[in-house]
């Protein structure tokens, strides 16, 4: 009986790449997964691994954010955030303009924080923190957060490696993404006047189109 001839090399080094990458995103999706069982369901149900989840759920009342807006931000949340409705946490119409009280809110809180803003141009922009805000003297956070705006159109700004200055807020400044004195996003302690500018840790355009802003009305969304 004649031998069968072994595959190219090359098909099979693809195969494996194939095989390598599923089996990163399965890991990847089982150790971010909680016993909640929709989570479950949502990660096998289609039997395919392109996998979307639905436009979650708003547990609270958003002044900013259109549901375009919630279905271009869902494909850019950490994997431990998919599948779990949007909770209100603060919100400048609601608590008041003060950054003292965004971080009580916070108190207590585990979870990434989505940051949306609307300036008084009317553009919609902001952050993901990969925890909640809190006060430091240092920089705190991973490379999970990011910087994104949708004026003129959306764009996501993850993580480049160039350095770790991630979140760091005191009562008087809230700063995400830094270097060369330059900040990716700057509010005041008043929520009132805020800067963009390009940072190293982004790599980021000014998510606003001039540097300094007037915020029209802030909310942090949290993931529970």
């Amino acid at each position: 009986m004649p031998m069968p001839s072994p595959e190219n090399p090359t098909k099979m080094s693809a195969k494996a790449m194939k095989i390598s990458k599923i089996a990163k995103y399965i890991k990847k999706r089982v150790l971010s997964m909680s016993t909640d069982e929709y989570r479950k369901t949502s990660l096998f149900a289609t039997g395919s691994f392109d996998l979307d989840f639905p436009i979650p759920d708003l547990i609270g009342k958003t002044e900013i954010l259109t549901e375009e807006h919630r279905e271009k931000l869902c494909s850019h949340l950490p994997a431990r955030a998919e599948g779990y409705s949007w909770s209100l946490i603060f919100s400048t119409s609601q608590h008041g303009f003060a950054l003292n009280s965004l971080y009580r809110k916070m108190a207590r809180l585990e979870s990434p924080v989505l940051i949306v803003i609307e300036d008084t141009e009317h553009n919609v922009f902001g952050a993901l923190t990969s925890c909640s805000l809190h006060v430091s003297d240092h920089f705190y956070g991973t490379g999970e957060s990011l910087l994104y705006k949708f004026n003129p159109s959306f764009k996501v700004f993850h993580w480049t490696g160039e350095n770790m200055y991630f979140i760091k807020g005191n009562m008087e400044s809230l700063s995400i993404g830094a270097g060369d004195g330059r900040f990716g996003l700057w509010l005041d302690g008043d929520l009132n006047q805020g800067r963009s500018q390009h940072c190293s840790t982004y790599g980021n355009e000014p998510l606003a189109p001039q540097e300094d802003f007037v915020i029209k009305t802030l909310e942090c969304w949290a993931f529970v």
